[in-house]
């Protein structure tokens, strides 16, 4: 290996997850997960690894590891699910797991023999009872988060059904899709191991596609099926009353997680840590029509981030404020008394992956590390110092995520990548 790995191996590596997509405070629970996934070799070239998406030879470079072993770590973090790697424009590009989307839900999706599953479930749970995750992402308001929710579609009262766009249809989504993958719920699988899985919802539901799909079956963390299992494993969620949350990108969404009420952590961040911004709404909100509701309590009860109230005279109330416009209230509610009608105001979905990194790390502070990815370089730490403490700036990281300039940015952006 040729490198000397010293006792805080795992604090650096936790410094480097932390200024990934999305921000991972340290804690002893976040210590303990570091050292149960990683080797201490593997924790040394994450943390000399790029940022980014990078080739091996770009790795190689970065890393100075030998090529034979370097192939060999990042073909072993890949099948954990502590790296990826795509196949884009002709070979295979690396980067890291942030931990959400990323270590958390790889890490609980992996099936097979002698794993340790529950102490997995068990440090999880601990890391992300404490709250920490949550408000370091998501206590300043952020906009752009990973998750965006999908309106059932039944749900959308007819004279607004025209408008609704494709990226924001599940089956729509499936339709434009060539591959796909059905695996565990990480939610679910973490929640049944702690003993808080209160649901009767079944582990296998979570969807990917294209790429990501590739990615899940190419390292036995999903298994291939074809367009009609997958349409059929949505339409059985509807049936149960679940949310589709999908990826927050209006092109080649690659994945919907299929959500239940009790198990779900980024519900969990709305109903139990109480950021209503820890998932994307979707375009549309939750209407009641008084002469139709029977005000049997049916929607509060129904209603996945507890947005629904029974008022003492028994009419229900909705907090429009925070509904994520999911649908499963109309879903339930026997005399079509709820629809989905469109916001006042459009919510903004990121157009790419791209737009979605790019924003997503402005918010958090991380932006820099995607552009001077190399932490080996002297030039690049400096601009990432110089960087990250301007758009750090609070007049300047407003000025980049408002509706006057988030575009010019996001279009110079692309130019430069």
């Amino acid at each position: 290996m040729g490198h000397l790995i010293g006792k805080d191996i795992y604090r650096k590596l936790g410094r480097k997850v932390d200024n990934l997509t999305m921000r991972a405070p340290w804690n002893e629970a976040f210590h303990a997960i570091l050292r149960e996934l990683y080797s201490p070799e593997e924790a040394d070239l994450a943390i000399m690894m790029p940022y980014g998406l990078s080739t091996i030879d770009q790795i190689e470079r970065a890393t100075k590891y030998d090529r034979a072993r370097l192939q060999k770590l990042l073909a072993g973090m890949c099948d954990r699910g502590l790296a990826m790697d795509l196949w884009l424009h002709g070979e295979y590009r690396y980067m890291l797991s942030p931990i959400i989307v990323g270590i958390f839900e790889f890490t609980m999706m992996r099936t097979g023999p002698n794993l340790d599953t529950k102490e997995w479930a068990r440090l999880f749970h601990t890391y992300l009872q404490t709250g920490e995750f949550y408000a370091a992402n998501l206590k300043h308001s952020e906009r752009v988060s990973p998750l965006r929710t999908l309106p059932h579609e039944e749900a959308i009262a007819p004279a607004q059904f025209v408008e609704v766009l494709d990226y924001e249809k599940a089956t729509a989504i499936v339709e434009s899709a060539n591959t796909f993958s059905i695996g565990l719920c990480s939610c679910r699988h973490e929640k049944l191991h702690v003993g808080e899985k209160k649901c009767d919802v079944p582990l296998e539901t979570c969807c990917t596609f294209g790429t990501a799909a590739e990615y899940m079956v190419r390292h036995n963390l999903a298994r291939e099926v074809d367009k009609s299992e997958m349409l059929d494993n949505l339409a059985r969620a509807r049936e149960i009353g679940l949310v589709f949350n999908a990826d927050n990108v209006q092109q080649n969404v690659s994945f919907i997680c299929v959500c239940c009420k009790c198990c779900c952590n980024v519900l969990l961040g709305i109903s139990r840590f109480g950021y209503p911004n820890t998932v994307v709404t979707s375009n549309f909100v939750a209407q009641r029509d008084q002469d139709l509701c029977a005000d049997c309590g049916t929607c509060a009860e129904s209603c996945p981030i507890d947005a629904i109230t029974a008022q003492p005279d028994g009419q229900p109330k909705i907090d429009t404020s925070i509904c994520l416009g999911c649908g499963v209230c109309a879903l339930r509610c026997n005399t079509g008394a709820l629809k989905l009608v469109k916001r006042k105001q459009r919510v903004l979905h990121p157009e790419t992956t791209f737009e979605r990194v790019i924003l997503q790390c402005l918010e958090r502070g991380t932006l820099q590390n995607m552009l001077f990815s190399n932490p080996q370089s002297v030039t690049h730490t400096f601009m990432r110092g110089v960087l990250g403490g301007f758009l750090r700036l609070l007049p300047v990281k407003k000025a980049l995520m408002s509706d006057t300039l988030r575009s010019s940015f996001l279009n110079a952006m692309k130019r430069g990548a």
